[in-house]
């Protein structure tokens, strides 16, 4: 018998052997806003509380515009230095539960992927990614910071492969970023999800205590100076641009469909 629960953005569906399919949706394009980071960390909670889940996966609606769609930009134009910093305490809480969750959560990325989405995408074990997705750190083109490469650093990304996708802000599709290690699988978009759960039925079969403990150990054994220490350090100046005008400046240009005009302040 299958088990569901329901947040107000996360499903999740358990089925007998154990694997969990974490479902995104928050029309109409998966943005993440305050209320989502809440969610994720409720979702935490919610797996831990007991040993129903062994393995998860995370996805988005076959129909949905975006596996994860960047943050809610709305939420930006009324930020200033300490809104922003405040934002930042709720988005390191879920990052770092996400990354110590003690069960292996699998990212089936079926759907595009902008900003925090991708990144929500890297904090998973690992990536399955659809070959007719695309994949972007679209940051600079709203003046803020793309919270400094952490993300990518973590997974051992090569720093010009880094630095191009900050720098440009740049879409690429899932082939484009082959090379770079981030995806363990390019599939046709069908085959992303039942990919995802063949790998997930195959590690629920494994000791969940030995799962929770190599999972511990490897999180254990990354770089000192890994994704999240990394991405605090970034907070202060990411809160300096977003309280000046050129962020600002930048997010109403997208949201009005519309080139942005940079006074570089």
């Amino acid at each position: 018998m299958k088990k569901t629960a329901q947040l107000q953005f996360l499903s999740v569906e358990t089925d007998e052997d154990g694997v969990s399919v974490i479902t995104f949706d928050r029309p109409p394009v998966n943005a993440y806003s305050k209320a989502v980071y809440e969610d994720y960390i409720a979702l935490c909670d919610l797996i831990e509380a007991d040993e129903t889940t062994r393995c998860a996966v995370l996805t988005s609606p076959d129909n949905a515009r975006a596996f994860g769609g960047g943050a809610d930009l709305n939420d930006f134009l009324t930020l200033d230095y300490d809104s922003r910093l405040q934002r930042y305490s709720i988005i390191n809480e879920c990052f770092d539960r996400l990354h110590r969750l003690n069960r292996p959560i699998i990212a089936a990325m079926n759907n595009h992927s902008v900003g925090v989405g991708f990144v929500i995408g890297t904090i998973c074990d690992f990536r399955i990614a659809s070959a007719d997705a695309f994949f972007s750190m679209p940051e600079i083109d709203r003046g803020v910071l793309a919270n400094g490469g952490g993300a990518f650093n973590r997974l051992n990304v090569p720093q010009g492969w880094i630095r191009e996708m900050i720098y440009t802000g740049k879409r690429y599709m899932a082939e484009e970023l082959r090379h770079s290690g981030i995806f363990n699988h390019i599939l046709p978009k069908a085959e992303v999800l039942p990919k995802a759960l063949e790998l997930a039925r195959i590690i629920a079969k494994k000791s969940l205590p030995g799962l929770k403990a190599n999972k511990a150990a490897i999180n254990e054994g990354e770089l000192e100076l890994n994704f999240l220490t990394t991405y605090k350090k970034t907070q202060q100046a990411s809160a300096t641009l977003t309280a000046g005008s050129d962020s600002k400046e930048g997010v109403r240009a997208f949201l009005e469909k519309r080139e942005p005009s940079y006074r570089d302040n």
